[in-house]
């Protein structure tokens, strides 16, 4: 009698193991295309991501790179003051989106160009993504702001 509810309780925790298991595996499955990782633009000029892995990048938009072109494309390069690295990106930009502003760009970086299809700017005189901050501050061109 006792080596039967032995038996039964090692299959039960045999059963949960593999429950837990595959509930694990499919919630890595799930998340999957929902994290973005952050680079910095030093570091996708020194490690390039493949052309299909989608990530964000953030930094400062470099003074006189920001051109808009006929059409909704506009081009400008985002700078951690380290590396520089350019940027296309075909739609409309945020309002407060302007040279020497912080921003946040998710997308992928195809042929040396980052694609971005979401663009974020600060949102107010002040903030800057935690991201960009701790980028600059590593490449030492991080001012703090006057308040």
């Amino acid at each position: 009698m006792k080596s039967l509810k032995k038996q039964r309780r090692v299959q039960v925790i045999a059963v949960a193991v593999v429950a837990l298991i595959a509930s694990t595996a499919l919630i890595g499955y799930a998340m999957r295309d929902g994290i973005n990782f952050f680079r910095a633009p030093s570091q996708v000029i020194a490690e390039p991501p493949g052309p299909s892995e989608v990530f964000r990048i953030g930094g400062l938009v470099e003074e006189g790179t920001l051109v808009r072109g006929e059409s909704e494309t506009v081009r400008f390069s985002v700078t951690d003051g380290g590396a520089s690295v350019p940027v296309t990106f075909t739609g409309v930009l945020p309002d407060l989106f302007e040279e020497n502003q912080g921003m946040v760009g998710t997308g992928s970086y195809v042929n040396g160009v980052f694609q971005a299809t979401e663009i974020l700017a600060k949102h107010d005189e002040t903030y800057m993504p935690k991201e960009v901050v701790d980028a600059l501050k590593e490449q030492g061109v991080y001012v703090e702001p006057e308040s």
